[in-house]
């Protein structure tokens, strides 16, 4: 207990003030530096202690190690408007022109810990972040809702405790006890208030933060002497409420974490490389304050309502592919490519100026350099391509909203063994 609480507080001593977003909708595309380096595919194969974040199963094979490391993150995200703000019928345009957000550098940390406990269990802790959406536009024409400076900042820790007992010869279960952490802020949003049920906690509050808890439990093994397998399954991580903000989101403020799952394969029959086949499905649509739509919501709810409008997420399935070759035995290199469809539909571009999840494709390559029976490194780096979706502002009918943003990344850990 006393090394989670350590790694926790490490862990959030580093979680900056800003994060940012990550990349399949506001979930990273992968945790830890080697999954990454494969496009986030890894639930058939682990290799380090940050592997309980994709299936905690994956403990059982890595041995004793400690793991720790940092993702420089750059999201570049952009709106622009057309159309005539003064035409008729319109009843909440936007001045025209294009808009970037500002604050486009970011660290996002992770750390693991896992010990064998005997042959066949192990025990372990590992502590990982998603960044969200997080905008910072400037007050210039007003603003983007004429409130002046404008965006939001959501931040989230998970601590992950993880029991894994390999209870076959190379087949094993395991399961964690996921704490998470959140923290949420919101500014420019004043304009809104005749829409809020509570309009003086709808904006310009501060940081409010909310704990909250789940789980989630995996199988990883062998399926034949080349193939080996892995899914895994994370319920609703269930938070408290953010009661700063319970005059924006819906359900007086809550934001759970939805639930998410992981399932693949590694196949071996080359010698000295592995292929990997990952499948993630997130169900954003079951949160409300993420899966309502802005419209009819809005005109048949007010916001923070039960049936309040939310973002108009819908859910997200990601296909990943991943390759590995061991070059020598002290070096590894690495590459993947995944495609998901952006979880925002163009009836949806209003509210999503605050939140342009929109990424879909994401190349990565990475490597791992032993220095010795011990000690390793891993380093990765990733790029987004820009991803685009108009659509009509639905207050203003004569005006287009378009959303663009394009990602890059490199991230680096070290590896002890012991």
């Amino acid at each position: 207990m006393r090394l989670t609480c350590s790694l926790a507080v490490a862990a959030i001593s580093v979680l900056t003030p800003a994060a940012a977003f990550a990349t399949n909708g506001y979930f990273s595309n992968g945790y830890g530096t080697i999954s990454k380096g494969m496009a986030g595919a890894g639930s058939a194969l682990s290799q380090d202690s940050i592997a309980a974040a994709t299936n905690p199963a994956g403990m059982a094979f890595i041995g004793n190690r400690i793991d720790g490391g940092f993702e420089v993150f750059s999201p570049r995200r952009e709106y622009s408007v057309e159309g005539n703000p003064a035409a008729p019928g319109n009843t909440f345009p936007l001045a025209p022109g294009t808009y970037e957000s500002s604050k486009n550098g970011f660290v996002i940390p992770h750390v693991g810990f896992n010990r064998e406990l005997s042959d066949t269990m192990a025990f372990g802790v590992s502590v990982f972040a998603n960044g969200g959406m997080n905008t910072d536009y400037q007050g210039g024409n007003g603003g983007p809702f004429y409130a002046g400076r404008t965006g939001v900042n959501l931040e989230q820790l998970f601590i992950a405790p993880t029991w894994s007992w390999e209870f076959s010869d190379d087949q094993a279960i395991g399961i964690s006890p996921v704490i998470a952490y959140q923290r949420f802020e919101a500014e420019g949003l004043q304009s809104f208030a005749p829409f809020s049920s509570d309009a003086t906690a709808l904006s310009n509050n501060g940081t409010d933060d909310a704990w909250g808890y789940g789980y989630q439990i995996g199988w990883q093994g062998e399926i034949t002497d080349t193939l080996r397998g892995g899914v895994s399954w994370r319920n609703i991580l269930e938070m408290g409420e953010f009661d700063k903000y319970r005059g924006l989101f819906a359900e007086q403020g809550d934001f759970d974490i939805p639930q998410m799952f992981n399932a693949g394969i590694a196949w071996s029959g080359i010698q000295d490389h592995w292929l990997l086949l990952d499948i993630q499905h997130i169900r954003y649509s079951e949160i409300n304050s993420v899966g309502n739509p802005l419209i009819p919501n809005l005109q048949t709810a007010q916001l923070g309502d039960d049936n309040g409008a939310g973002f108009g997420w819908d859910d997200m399935t990601i296909v990943k592919l991943g390759w590995q070759w061991q070059q020598t035995p002290g070096h590894a290199w690495r590459a993947g490519v995944s495609y998901g469809e952006n979880p925002i539909s163009d009836e949806d571009v209003l509210f999503n100026i605050l939140a342009p999840g929109i990424q879909e494709w994401h190349f990565t390559g990475g490597f791992t350099h032993t220095f010795s029976d011990e000690l390793a490194l891993s380093a990765m780096a990733f790029y987004s391509p820009a991803k685009e979706v108009s659509g009509p502002n639905p207050l203003a009918p004569n005006q287009t909203i378009n959303l663009e943003m394009y990602q890059v990344g490199v991230s680096a850990s070290l590896g002890w063994t012991f």
